[in-house]
């Protein structure tokens, strides 16, 4: 009989946070002594959790190394040996914590699901912040605390109001094939983009009153899914539109081209200015709210 015999698997969806800068992307790389994941790091802390089976954790969105998350999710499935009862969610989240070693991982939150739930199928909901800063006509005029953190801009100003016109095109179900990088395992590139905004921010509390001359702008898309660094590239578009180079109408143009080697839309933004915002799922119930109240709060520190 081995050892597996009489245990308990429980599944679980853990929520957790990440600044991307030391990462080489969210998945877990196997073989490299030189790059490594945020799942790297998750995975050993769950070696302490001593399950039956080694613990694999089955991320909801990959991210690019670079690449930040106010709130990714991945699911797991932990067995205990017979007799152990499973962990409660919120003593695996302590113990997740606990052991993780990298302070920039974060876990948020865990939840039991059911055994056939899967976190990347099943999210209903995905929303990305971009983080921009104009007015940096030199890196070091931009806080130490912000760096790796938005993308800085020479330019004093963006024509806000003709980015949110284009962005507008970009609403809806679309072929955005001119936006997805090459290296993409899907085999559609047809998506339905819920929500595409370009507001100001309130203001980096890093920023000094000397440096007022600093201004950030947020940029929030949001989707059940969505393709390879297509945020990115559709960021930006958007950016070159604020600045100048491209009128609203020619955003309309380059969607409809479904060319992704185009002269503008071949551009990509740093990743450095990217936010993973919220990974949504319905039948969550009121814990679902929170989580989504989550990076709001994270996002003003």
């Amino acid at each position: 009989m081995g050892p597996a015999s009489g245990s308990v698997t429980a599944r679980y969806l853990v929520y957790f946070q990440y600044l991307g800068t030391d990462f080489n992307g969210v998945a877990a790389v196997r073989g490299s002594q030189r790059a490594v994941g945020v799942l790297n790091y998750l995975e050993e802390a769950a070696k302490r959790l001593n399950s039956v089976v080694p613990v694999r954790f089955t991320i909801s969105s990959r991210t690019d190394a670079g690449v930040h998350a106010l709130s990714n999710a991945a699911h797991l499935d932990v067995q205990r040996r017979s007799g152990q009862p499973p962990f409660s969610p919120e003593v695996l989240a302590e113990a997740l914590n606990a052991h993780v070693r990298h302070p920039a991982i974060r876990v948020l939150q865990a939840f039991r699901v059911p055994s056939d739930f899967h976190a990347r199928h099943a999210a209903t909901s995905r929303t990305y912040l971009y983080r921009l800063v104009t007015g940096c006509h030199r890196p070091d005029q931009l806080s130490v605390f912000e760096r790796n953190r938005c993308w800085p801009l020479r330019a004093d100003c963006l024509d806000v109001d003709a980015m949110q016109e284009a962005a507008q095109h970009l609403l809806g179900t679309h072929d955005f094939r001119a936006f997805q990088s090459a290296g993409s395992p899907t085999t559609s590139s047809v998506r339905t983009l819920r929500r595409a905004s370009v507001s100001p921010d309130p203001g980096s509390p890093f920023v000094l009153a000397q440096e007022k001359r600093l201004h950030f702008w947020n940029l929030e898309f949001e989707s059940r899914s969505f393709l390879y660094r297509q945020v990115r590239r559709m960021t930006a578009v958007l950016v070159a539109v604020g600045l100048g180079a491209l009128r609203p109408a020619q955003v309309k143009v380059i969607l409809e081209s479904r060319d992704p080697l185009g002269r503008h839309q071949a551009r990509v933004a740093p990743a450095h200015g990217l936010f993973l915002k919220s990974v949504l799922y319905e039948n969550l119930g009121p814990a679902s709210c929170a989580l989504q109240g989550l990076p709001h709060g994270s996002h003003r520190k």
